[in-house]
């Protein structure tokens, strides 16, 4: 990744940091994308500590036009784009007959719209690169729906399909395109107050929670940030040059299908 530019939406947290500081490591320059000032200001000088050059863009990338002035702002630092991953999610324990239409709007714009977004921005500028690649996080959800999480699960099937078809028609123009579906992982999304290992604990406590995803994998525990950034690091490597239009299962097991 010696001297490629690659911009990660959510990229100051969670899975995104981990693959922000992986792709540091490995030579990248590289554009993070979030809503939190102090959350990029920190993953900013972190990344400069591993001799990287960075820059932090914040924004609600749910909001309309937010992704694409992402995208705007890295190539005007940097020159050029090599490497999307969109990371931004969101998830909320809820069951099917509960969820709202504004819960299914601000899924929506959350988990999809904002990769849709960043991705129909991006493409122009990574027609031009030798080494285009463009990375969506789905979910296990995705795969196989989760009735605790209806409305992510729905989003993240959504965001598969849109991969296989963009994959399908950019393939021509050079530029790769696949989904990674990671499982329960130690990120914000599960640990942070009130998330998902809260409002999962019903009357234990939220290690409870945890200990309980974690044993629902063959594998036996939940991942860690860097187990997935490094499957995203590879698809955004030139070793993945032959791979695109595929939904990499990064789940420990979880969900049980041959393809």
């Amino acid at each position: 990744m010696q001297g490629r530019v690659v911009l990660i939406t959510g990229g100051s947290a969670g899975i995104g940091r981990a693959t922000a500081e992986l792709l540091a490591r490995e030579g990248a320059r590289v554009a993070v994308a979030a809503r939190g000032q102090a959350g990029l200001d920190e993953t900013v000088t972190v990344l400069e500590g591993l001799g990287a050059e960075a820059v932090g863009f914040a924004g609600d990338l749910a909001a309309p036009g937010v992704p694409e002035a992402a995208v705007a702002a890295t190539v005007e630092r940097f020159g050029q784009l090599d490497a999307l991953v969109a990371n931004v999610g969101f998830a909320v324990s809820r069951k099917l007959a509960d969820v709202t239409d504004a819960d299914w709007e601000a899924c929506f714009q959350g988990n999809l719209m904002s990769h849709i977004r960043a991705t129909s921005a991006a493409l122009p500028h990574l027609r031009q690169s030798d080494q285009a690649r463009v990375v969506l996080v789905s979910s296990t959800a995705g795969k196989r729906p989760s009735g605790g999480m209806p409305d992510y699960s729905v989003m993240k099937a959504a965001l598969l399909s849109y991969s296989k078809l963009v994959s399908d028609q950019e393939a021509k123009n050079g530029v790769l395109v696949n989904a990674v579906c990671p499982g329960p992982t130690h990120t914000p999304t599960w640990l942070a107050d009130g998330g998902l290992a809260d409002q999962n604990k019903g009357e234990g406590t939220r290690e409870d929670a945890l200990a309980k995803a974690g044993a629902g994998r063959p594998i036996g525990r939940m991942a860690e940030p860097g187990e997935i950034a490094d499957v995203i690091a590879l698809l955004c490597s030139a070793r993945s040059s032959y791979v695109t239009g595929s939904a990499w299962g990064v789940d420990g097991g979880t969900v049980p299908v041959i393809i």
